[in-house]
Parts: structure tokens; sequence; C-alpha cells
């Protein structure tokens, strides 16, 4: 086994499913892939691409023929792995040195060709450590906050990488971070995946628009995954919405969901018109983020639909 970067972009020609499988030429990329069986890699995003750098890490579960294209392999992937990173990495360092060392020349700085090009590409443990840390920072936003103060008034804090304090991240050496903890451990996991949500949402109910914080500023929305986790759901923005209380309650009961087009449906006799004019924004449509990256995606809303919707 060995750690790897696959490269994705928004605008590629395969047939990528994010969070579940990863498309791919076999006849480049076959014998690199195999050797990511079983272990992690980092997804990287250039600049023609969409320009997210390296922004999620996932297991490998297996590679498997392409039905359709003898020339091709899919690389399916551990939904349940999926974990975004809270801060986007980028290709290099202030000082001009790509993360990946074996990218960069013999002055340390990038050197075009060879590697740079490669789809799919084995990384050290070493560079694994460091990007997956710097990665993990917490968000440092007041939207990004908890809800409520840990013991004598401080922010709950709950390992390396993932902490819930506003300060930046402190690691000596980010190879001596744990990083099969921080990847695996299902509560630092959510707090990471809370803190993404809330944060791409500005801290806003998508379905409401209503923006409240409690008497500490801090804001009270909940970041509902979209596929749950018991069910195999990742953990990135794109399986996540915010939403108030009572809307998370009734997305996760099926008495609301979204359609292809962001708008929200409402299960038969879920709420009258009184209560849907209370709970829902005027036009009935998600009050999506900014960055068109972090919006839902269409097979997480269309499980929701299928799985869960008692429309």
């Amino acid at each position: 086994m060995a750690k790897g970067v696959f490269i994705q972009s928004r605008h590629a020609i395969y047939q990528d499913l994010p969070g579940e499988r990863y498309h791919f030429p076999s006849r480049s990329y076959l014998s690199v892939a195999a050797q990511t069986v079983g272990d992690w890699v980092i997804f990287y995003e250039g600049r023609r691409g969409g320009g997210r750098g390296y922004y999620a890490v996932q297991k490998v579960e297996r590679i498997v023929p392409d039905p359709a294209d003898a020339t091709r392999h899919f690389a399916l992937l551990d939904p349940s792995t999926l974990l975004g990173f809270e801060q986007r990495v980028p290709y290099a360092d202030p000082q001009g040195s790509p993360y990946e060392s074996r990218l960069a020349g013999p002055d340390g700085q990038a050197r075009p060709g060879g590697l740079n090009t490669a789809a799919i590409r084995l990384i050290p443990d070493r560079d694994f450590a460091r990007i997956v840390s710097l990665g993990l920072t917490p968000q440092a936003t007041a939207d990004a906050l908890p809800r409520e103060l840990g013991p004598a008034g401080r922010i709950n804090s709950t390992g390396p990488g993932l902490s819930e304090t506003s300060g930046a991240f402190q690691a000596a050496d980010p190879v001596l971070v744990d990083r099969m903890r921080v990847l695996t451990d299902r509560l630092l996991r959510d707090e990471s995946f809370a803190r993404q949500v809330k944060t791409a949402y500005h801290a806003r109910c998508a379905m409401s628009g209503l923006s409240l914080r409690n008497g500490g500023g801090r804001p009270e929305v909940n970041a509902a995954h979209i596929r749950p986790v018991a069910s195999r759901g990742p953990d990135t923005v794109q399986n996540g919405l915010a939403l108030s209380g009572t809307l998370h309650w009734m997305f996760d009961r099926g008495l609301v969901s979204v359609d292809e087009d962001h708008s929200i449906l409402v299960a038969k006799d879920a709420l009258g018109p009184d209560e849907q004019a209370r709970l829902l924004t005027p036009v009935r449509r998600l009050i999506l983020p900014a960055d068109q990256a972090d919006w839902p995606h269409p097979a997480y809303l269309t499980w929701h639909r299928e799985n869960v919707f008692k429309g």
C-alpha cells in the first residue's frame, strides 16, 4: 500500500463521482493506482480545473475495470472516509517549494513537466502528513465557532489539527501529528465537518435564511449531513447543509428535502401554508454558498430524495 495524490477537475471528461469513484486511463496509471488500494489519497485541483489546490482526503477501496471502456479503470472509494479540508492547501509553500517533495528540482523549486503532469502519483508519508495537517487547520472565523463553550468558559479542544480554538494550528513537525486519529476519529471529523459547513453558509440556515446567534455570538445553526454518516455519507461540504434546529430535525426525518434545481420540497401534510411561510424562504429555494464548489452535490440530494424524503 502507498499514499497517493489524485488530480481532479470539475471540467474533466472522466466519469468521476465525488466521494465514490475516480475514473482514469488504464495504460498510464493502473499500476500506480493499484498501489493506493487500502490506503489514503489526497485530491488536488489545479488552476485550470477550478483552483482548489489540495482539498480533501479519502481511502481507496479497490480498482475495477470500466465495463463500458476497456481503456479505463475506476478507483472505487470508501464514501465514509472522505474528509474535506478546512483550509485548501496550495501547490507550493510561501517559499515556492512544492508540498510534494518529488515535484521539486535540485533547488527546491517547482520543476515543469515530469510528475507535475501526472494525474495519479504516489506521495511520501512525510509529505502526506504535512498536507493533511495544513488542510485540517481549524477555521478561525466567528461562523465556525461551536455553539457552546467548554469547561471554565473555554472552547472545547479535541486534538492536534482539529482544535476548536481560534488560534493558528501549531505543530513542531507535522509528521508528528497523529494523522490516522485525525482521519478516523468520529468526534474530530464531526467537529471539522460542522466548522466547514457553517463557514460555507456563513452560519445562515439554507432553508429559512435565518442567522441566529446566542449571547456569546456563536451561531445556533446546525451542520446537517445530506446522506447521513450511518449510510456512509462523507464529511464534505458538498454533503452538508446549514439548517436551523427545527429544519435539521425535519430534514433528517424526510419531512423536507431538496430538488435538483435547489427548490425546497415539503412532504404532504408536513407543513401548512402558515408554517411554511414562517420556516422557509419566500421563494422556497436553498440559499447557497458563494463558492459553487461548496454547493450540495446532486448525487447526495438524489440519495436523500430517494431514501429519506416522505413526499
